[in-house]
């Protein structure tokens, strides 16, 4: 059990993981119970397996504008990832394309996969981001060269919420010949999204993001495009991803995005309405600022960094009042480094540290957004009355 004082609990890290919704764990459950068929086999039991993902694919594909055929399951957002690049990386390498660009704040399921291909010969540009954490698409195109096999730019950023140029990359991308991949993990289900219109080649996304549950992703494969699989051994997924099929999180998968798709528009304006509230409030405290674009960003994100705290113990005195968030700071990780993604915008060390990411979803209320707003700024005023930072940055004021 979580210890939350006097029973009040606000969940505000949507951004890392969502919880399952009711409708998406009753799709579920019979899967796990008496549907518990294997979707290979010929008999009844399979066969209502295999129908049940068919489906699921089929809602899949209606939520990117793409076809059932084009989608293919996996375990989640970055084994899609490493998918699309590499194997993308592979097939071009045979065209004597060895040459990646992409961003210098991807998810590191896309830059641990880039570097692993540098350290195989391959050429890798990161390109740098714009002040407001949003990609230009003119680097994007001088970027790009003969030898360009791939281009890989995240839909929208998990940390700071900045939704990027994708339809403007995609047609570039399509003019170059290039091949273009986005991870789109933070994306769906709050954005709408149109492979065919916006000319992406590869999508990645993940259930667990969307009220789906963790564990199960896909991969949107363009119809014509030929890469190699990235799992052998069977002949599940058409033959391009080896193991036997998840049914039940399948199905969790296909009934979330379908759920997280038709309400999109009412919950984004629910969602974004509690957004600004907070980051119009916050930014009352002195010395603080919103990192990414204050227009161009996902509905339930809010990263807002306050000078002269540290961000681990922000977290931990949140916590202490049953507030769940996240920091710019990785030193949970074991890495005394603040986040590479504010880095890229241009932070200092010291103010990067000092980032809180609050990521809202249609789960929250404005109650919510009261408790956060009541607590929150004492816990800043008192970390800065014990900062020896705070103090050095009001002598320099």
């Amino acid at each position: 059990m979580v210890n939350i004082p006097m029973g009040r609990f606000v969940y505000a890290d949507n951004a890392a993981t969502t919880r399952i919704s009711e409708p998406v764990f009753q799709s579920m459950v019979p899967f796990l119970t008496e549907q518990y068929g294997n979707a290979s086999s010929l008999y009844g039991l399979g066969r209502d397996s295999r129908r049940a993902i068919e489906k699921a694919r089929e809602k899949t594909a209606n939520a990117l504008g793409a076809e059932a055929r084009e989608i293919f399951f996996t375990s989640c957002g970055s084994e899609s990832d490493n998918w699309a690049i590499k194997s993308t990386a592979l097939a071009m390498s045979h065209k004597g394309k060895k040459h990646i660009v992409t961003t210098a704040f991807e998810h590191h399921a896309v830059l641990h996969t880039c570097q692993t291909l540098e350290g195989q010969g391959f050429e890798v540009t990161y390109l740098p981001i714009e002040p407001n954490g949003i990609v230009s698409v003119e680097k994007v195109e001088k970027a790009i060269r003969p030898d360009t096999a791939l281009v890989t730019v995240m839909y929208a950023n998990n940390e700071i919420g900045t939704i990027q140029p994708i339809p403007e990359v995609g047609k570039l991308c399509r003019e170059k010949g290039v091949v273009f991949h986005t991870d789109a993990v933070q994306a769906v289900g709050a954005v709408p999204i149109d492979v065919k219109a916006q000319n992406i080649d590869l999508l990645s996304l993940s259930a667990h993001k969307f009220h789906g549950p963790k564990g199960v992703g896909a991969l949107y494969i363009r119809k014509g495009l030929v890469i190699p699989n990235f799992v052998d051994g069977g002949g599940q997924e058409r033959g391009r991803r080896a193991g036997t099929e998840n049914n039940a999180y399948i199905v969790g998968l296909g009934t979330a995005i379908e759920l997280a798709c038709a309400s999109m528009e009412e919950k984004n304006a629910k969602v974004s309405a509690m957004r600004d509230r907070l980051i119009r409030e916050l930014l009352k405290i002195p010395c603080t600022r919103l990192n990414g674009d204050p227009v161009k960003r996902l509905p339930g994100n809010v990263n807002i960094s306050f000078e002269g705290v540290e961000g681990e113990s922000l977290l931990l005195m949140l916590d202490s009042k049953g507030i769940c968030g996240s920091s710019g700071s990785a030193c949970t990780s074991g890495s005394l480094d603040p986040s590479h993604v504010l880095l890229s915008i241009g932070l200092k060390h010291e103010v990067a540290h000092g980032s809180l990411r609050l990521s809202l979803s249609d789960m929250n209320s404005e109650e919510d957004v009261d408790y956060i707003l009541e607590q929150l700024p004492p816990i800043v005023q008192r970390l800065r009355d014990m900062s020896p930072i705070w103090e050095k940055i009001q002598r320099e004021a």
